[in-house]
């Protein structure tokens, strides 16, 4: 994954670089040198990671607005 996509996933997540690095508890210098020129790409498992991290939080969303709505009672 490129600089480019891992932003967008960061920003599509709700993380920046330091959110995202307190939230896996890793340095934030680790994620901050990821896509960089001495890290040309982002490792696939950051790439997993943000994507089931945003598949999980809509799946959390949703389940509050069905509970919301009465719907499931």
């Amino acid at each position: 994954m490129e600089l480019e996509e891992f932003k967008k996933l960061l920003k599509n997540a709700g993380f920046n670089k330091k959110t995202f690095a307190e939230h896996i508890n890793i340095p934030h210098g680790t994620v901050n040198n990821l896509g960089s020129l001495n890290r040309p790409s982002v490792p696939d498992w950051v790439e997993k990671f943000l994507e089931l991290y945003i598949k999980d939080k809509k799946c959390e969303e949703l389940k509050t607005i069905i509970k919301d709505s009465g719907v499931m009672e």
